[in-house]
């Protein structure tokens, strides 16, 4: 898909309050995914007036059942999605309790501990699967559509070829040529499979994904477990229909040094038992792995001419804090906002590309530098790492402080 070269003229911004939601806007959404659907539920809702089309290449009939990816996602994202009447409650098992440590010798150890209880919230967040998530938003989605059909439109089973900015609009190209005020690419995929942004980084890492059985652990637990090949991460998942507990797996190892790839999976499950911690419980059986190369791949602006990208089409990120969807929604939220109270789309535009500013680029520095450390090997960057955990620990202000963060982002 390509997008051409447009003009974006700030123009300025009425009082604040003084709300815009009535100007009409023919709006694009290209992915319906989760971002994308999100944000055509949201746009909807707070953007009365505007023709919304959501266009996206698979059928409607498509079984996304099937899809059995898990998504972690934080409380900021799971309010956002009950607010849109999307949030799949009975499909989800809540994180209740965050556990981030570390394998090594004692002196270079410390973990921290976030409770739901402690921080005064439901849950942290909570986990489920990429297919859950997608039904839900595609159903409420199709039903506003049904029932205002002359606003809310889909098309599904057509891919969009191009989209090619010029003054004062996009024309769209998904068969038919359809012009547009506004279009957002949500379109998002994984590091492998993108054409390469203006900030790329291969990490040569993998990411090992499936699922575990276990015993032992507290409900709703996550395990963020630093080890010396990488991060490896357990995520509660609801228990199965005889009750067994279960969890995701993923596990970022190095490429060239990857102690997954060549065992058998009872070997597999001796060498995750041997690193987890006590919160994890132990692991009884392993579902077969799927790897997954692991990168950065981000636009350094998320506009260009009267397009917007958002979620994963704007920036891919590693995996470790888990944050690549929830700052997908955040995106959304920012645009309808803007969307409803800019005097125009291009001051709306101007003004999401500054107010994303520090929760984007926060969030991929940060896990940029965590990526990236861990191919560190002297003995102090352990040392320093158990350092770091204890006095978050010990420190109640800096660990709340830790855990807005990742239930809302930066603001």
């Amino acid at each position: 898909m390509k997008v051409g070269a447009g003009n974006n003229t700030p123009q300025p911004v009425l009082p604040e309050g003084c709300e815009l939601a009535s100007t009409a806007l023919r709006l694009a959404v290209v992915g319906a995914g989760p971002v994308g659907l999100a944000l055509a539920l949201h746009a909807a809702a707070r953007l009365p007036h505007a023709t919304i089309t959501l266009f996206d290449a698979r059928s409607l009939d498509h079984d996304l059942a099937r899809d059995a990816r898990t998504l972690a996602l934080a409380l900021g994202s799971v309010q956002l999605l009950q607010r849109l009447q999307a949030w799949p409650e009975a499909a989800a098992q809540a994180i209740l309790e965050v556990h981030v440590s570390q394998v090594a010798p004692a002196w270079r150890g410390g973990e921290v501990t976030l409770r739901a209880s402690e921080l005064g919230v439901p849950r942290l967040g909570a986990v489920l699967s990429y297919g859950a998530l997608v039904q839900s938003l595609q159903s409420r989605w199709l039903a506003l559509a049904q029932a205002d059909p002359t606003r809310l439109r889909t098309s599904f089973g057509t891919a969009v070829s191009g989209l090619h900015n010029h003054a004062g609009g996009v024309r769209v190209d998904a068969g038919i040529d359809e012009a547009f005020d506004l279009a957002v690419i949500a379109e998002g995929g994984v590091f492998a499979e993108q054409s390469r942004k203006s900030l790329t980084h291969d990490y040569a890492q993998t990411a090992w994904v499936g699922t575990v059985t276990r015993e032992g652990a507290g409900q709703g637990v996550a395990i963020e477990r630093f080890t010396r090949a990488g991060p490896l991460a357990l995520l509660p998942l609801q228990a199965n229909a005889e009750g067994t507990q279960r969890a995701a797996l993923v596990w970022c190892v190095a490429r060239d040094d990857d102690p997954l790839r060549n065992l058998d999976d009872t070997r597999r499950l001796v060498l995750l038992n041997s690193l987890l911690p006590a919160p994890a419980g132990r692991l009884l059986s392993l579902s077969p792995l799927k790897a997954f190369p692991l990168g950065l791949n981000a636009e350094r602006s998320l506009v260009q001419g009267r397009t917007v990208r958002i979620g994963n089409a704007a920036q891919t990120l590693h995996p470790v804090a888990g944050q690549g969807l929830n700052l997908g929604l955040r995106d959304a939220v920012e645009l309808v906002q803007r969307l409803r109270f800019a005097a125009d789309v291009d001051t709306a535009l101007a003004g999401v590309e500054w107010a994303r500013g520090l929760d984007r680029w926060s969030t991929i520095a940060s896990t940029d530098f965590l990526a990236r450390s861990f191919a560190w090997q002297p003995p102090f960057v352990a040392l320093a790492r158990g350092a770091a955990l204890a006095a978050l620990q010990a420190s109640g202000p800096l660990k709340g402080w830790l855990a807005r963060q990742m239930m809302f982002g930066s603001r």
